[in-house]
C-alpha cells in the first residue's frame, strides 16, 4: 500500500474516494498522509497505531503525541512558501518573509530550517490552548511520539521525568534512558515513563528556531506550568537515532550486501536545488533514472549528505538498519558532511520513492525511485 501520484497509485480524485485493503504485518507507531506538492504542511495526515497482541512491554496507559508546525492560513499557505524558497536563500541571515535563516542546533550539525513558522502544536493545540494528559501517579506510560512537521526537528521532555526509548519508526530497540528525544520530520519515538504527582510541563522545543509545542501532563492538583518554563531535561542525555541498537528480533542478517548504493545528497540553500546525484526528479516522470534493485538482494545504501543542511531521508516499501546493529528504521537523519550507511531486505517488489522528509526539500527534487529489476 503506497500513495505516490504516477509511481504507485493515480491520486485521489477531488470528491471521491479510494478505500485500502490491507494486512498489517507489523505492530508499532506510524502515521499517513499524501504526496500530492504540499498537502502536509496544510495538515493532511494522521497517526496509524497497530497494537501488538503479543505485547511484551507493560505499561499502563498510551498517550499519541503528534508534533507539528504550522502556518497555514495564519503567514502563508504552504505553496506560497515554497514558490518563495525556490527563488533561493543567498545571503539572508533572519527571518525574511517566510523564510528563516540563522537558526542553528549543534545536534544538527548547524542550520536547523529554513521556514518561519507562527505556531508549533501539539495534537493540534498551540502553547496558549495547550492539551491536558490527565492520568494519576505511579501509571507507567507509553507515549508515541509522530513528527508531523514539514521543515521542524523538535526536542522532546517531560518536566521532572526519565524517559525510556523502547521503539523507533515502529521499530523495538533495546531500552534506552534518556531525558530527551530529538525527533526529525517523518520520524517516531515511543517512550515509555513513570508518572509523579503534580502537573508537569511537557514541551517540544522547535530545534534551534526559538520556540516550542507546550502540553501539560497532570496528575494531581498544582498550579499549571507555564509554557516558557526552563526545563533542565532539555539539554541532558539526549536520544538521537545513533545511540539506538535494534533488537535481536528485528535485527537484519549480517550477510555481505549483495548491491551497493551510493546517494549523494546534493544543493544549497543559495539556489534551493536539491536533489538526488543531481539529478532531476519531478512526480510528472518519477521513473527517470531509477536507482535499480532486485527481489531477494540484501542492499546496502550509503547516503552521501555533501550538503551543509541535515535531511531527514526515508524509504518507502521498506524499513533499513543501520549498519553495524543500529536502530531498524523508515527515516534517519543524515548530517551536513557526513554519511549515513544503511541495509535493508529488497524483499517488497515494487517501485518505491525515496526521499529527504524535508517537505521542501523533498518538493525542490531531492527525491528518486528504487525500482525493483523484472
Amino acid at each position: 500500500m503506497d500513495g505516490v501520484p504516477n509511481l504507485t497509485q493515480g491520486a485521489i480524485a477531488p470528491e471521491s474516494s479510494f478505500r485500502y485493503q490491507f494486512t498489517m504485518p507489523h505492530p508499532g507507531t506510524y502515521w499517513f498522509h499524501p504526496h500530492v506538492g504540499t498537502q502536509l504542511d496544510r495538515g493532511l495526515y494522521g497517526a496509524l497505531i497497530i497494537d501488538d497482541p503479543r505485547e511484551p512491554l507493560a505499561y499502563d496507559e498510551e498517550w499519541v503525541v503528534v508534533l507539528d508546525d504550522w502556518l497555514d492560513g495564519v503567514t502563508a499557505t504552504p505553496p506560497e512558501v515554497l514558490a518563495e524558497l525556490s527563488q533561493g536563500m543567498g545571503g539572508m541571515m533572519m527571518r525574511m518573509g517566510n523564510t528563516l535563516m540563522g537558526a542553528k542546533s549543534d545536534a544538527r550539525g548547524g542550520d536547523a530550517g529554513d521556514v518561519y513558522y507562527p505556531h508549533y502544536l501539539i495534537n493540534g493545540r498551540p502553547p496558549a490552548d495547550p492539551e491536558t494528559y490527565t492520568s494519576a501517579p505511579g501509571k507507567r506510560v507509553r507515549i508515541r511520539l509522530i513528527n508531523a512537521g514539514s521543515d521542524t526537528a523538535f526536542r522532546v521532555a517531560l518536566a521532572g521525568h526519565q524517559l525510556t526509548v523502547t521503539h523507533t519508526d515502529g521499530c523495538p530497540v533495546e531500552p534506552l534512558d534518556v531525558d530527551s528525544v530529538l525527533i526529525g520530520m517523518g520520524e517516531r519515538y515511543d517512550v515509555i515513563v513513570t508518572l509523579d504527582d503534580g502537573a508537569f510541563a511537557f514541551v517540544a522545543e522547535a530545534e534551534g528556531k526559538k520556540a516550542r509545542a507546550f502540553a501539560v501532563v497532570r496528575t494531581g492538583p498544582g498550579a499549571t506550568p507555564p509554557s516558557d518554563i526552563t526545563l533542565p531535561e532539555l539539554s541532558g542525555r539526549l536520544a538521537t537515532a545513533d545511540k539506538l541498537r535494534a533488537k535481536d528480533d528485528v535485527t537484519l542478517s549480517r550477510r555481505k550486501p549483495d548491491r551497493e548504493l551510493t546517494i549523494r545528497l546534493r544543493g544549497n540553500m543559495d539556489r534551493y536545488d536539491w536533489s538526488l546525484d543531481n539529478r532531476t526528479f519531478t512526480l510528472d516522470k518519477p521513473m527517470k533514472n531509477p536507482y535499480p534493485i532486485a527481489t531477494g538482494e540484501g542492499v546496502r545504501i550509503n547516503f552521501v549528505n555533501t550538503t551543509q543542511m541535515w535531511h531527514p531521508m526515508h524509504l518507502h516499501g521498506h524499513t533499513f538498519q543501520h549498519a553495524g546493529g543500529g536502530p531498524r528504521k523508515g527515516t534517519s537523519i543524515v548530517l551536513p558532511g557526513r554519511t549515513l550507511t544503511v541495509d535493508f531486505a529488497a524483499d517488497n517488489p515494487g517501485r518505491w520513492l525515496t526521499h529527504c522528509h524535508n517537505l521542501y526539500h523533498g518538493e525542490a527534487g531531492m527525491m528518486g525511485v528504487l525500482a525493483y529489476l523484472k
